[in-house]
This record gives structure tokens, sequence and C-alpha cells, in this order.
């Protein structure tokens, strides 16, 4: 047997970026930053930053792209996806991301948020995107246009799941 999960609370560093794939439905973007504090060789704390990309699909995506906004905690299920493309020069690349299928909304956005952490996003599935492009186009799925992420964020009350 062998386990391919990953657990992962952080902050977005972004705004999420969404798309649509050419399947039709939607792909969601998030850049999430994860802290570790350590004792360096000297015994000074040190604090370290790791940046992980998570791909959502689906309502998932659909929900993130909607509430979610830079400096907002979140909790990310999923399972960790290598994959090689070809960068516009030509010259082939390799990327390492999490395909997230649990998302959950834990905390307030740093940004003016309510604070609270009762909104969550579990649409199950979301284990990666039907006829998924992995050549050219930068390294992304799909193809299609970007769609915004909408315009302004709702209350926490309004989250209709």
């Amino acid at each position: 047997m062998t386990v391919n999960k990953v657990i992962l609370v952080g902050n977005l560093g972004a705004d999420p970026e969404s798309r649509t794939a050419q399947s039709g439905g939607m792909v969601t973007t998030l850049r999430i930053a994860t802290s570790d504090r350590r004792k360096d060789r000297d015994g000074n704390w040190a604090d370290s930053t790791e940046w992980h990309r998570v791909i959502l699909f689906g309502k998932v995506a659909e929900n993130a792209a909607r509430y979610l906004r830079k400096g907002r905690q979140v909790y990310v299920e999923g399972k960790i996806q290598s994959r090689e493309y070809q960068d516009k020069d030509g010259q082939k690349r390799y990327i390492t991301e999490i395909i997230g299928n649990d998302l959950k909304f834990i905390g307030g956005n740093r940004e003016g948020g309510t604070g609270r952490g009762d909104g969550g996003v579990n649409e199950g599935g979301g284990g990666g995107p039907p006829g998924r492009d992995t050549g050219g186009g930068g390294g992304e799925y799909g193809g299609g246009s970007y769609e915004g992420g909408g315009s302004g964020s709702a209350p926490d009350d309004d989250i209709p799941f």
C-alpha cells in the first residue's frame, strides 16, 4: 500500500488565480505559505517559510476563487504531484504541486477579515482534471480563458456551504 497525502495550514500569499479548463470546469491556483520556527547553529530562533502551489478543481475551485483573498488562512488536504512541461523557450521544466481536494477557511483575512473560522469546502473527488494538458502554456492545466475571481468578498455569513 502507498499513501500520497498532504495537509497544509498556511496563509495565501496572493489572491487565487482562476481560469476555465478545456473541459469547461474551473481550475484555481493558490499560493500558500507555511512557516516553521527553529533554532539556527548559533542558538537563535529563525523563521523558515515554504511556498506551496495548490491546484483546485470544480466546486472547490469556484468557492476558493469567490471567497478567498491574499492573507487568508486556509487548511488544505490533497496529494503531491510532480510533472514536467516545456517553457516558452522550449526548455524542459519540472514542477511539484499539491492537488487539493479538501479546503477549509480557518482564519480571518489578515487584511480585515472577520476572524471567524467556520467556513469550509469539501467536495471530495478533486483528484485531478480529466484531459489535463501538461504541455506548453507555461506549465498550466488545460486551456481556455481566464476568468476573474469575482469582485469583492462576501462576509462569512453569506457563504453558501
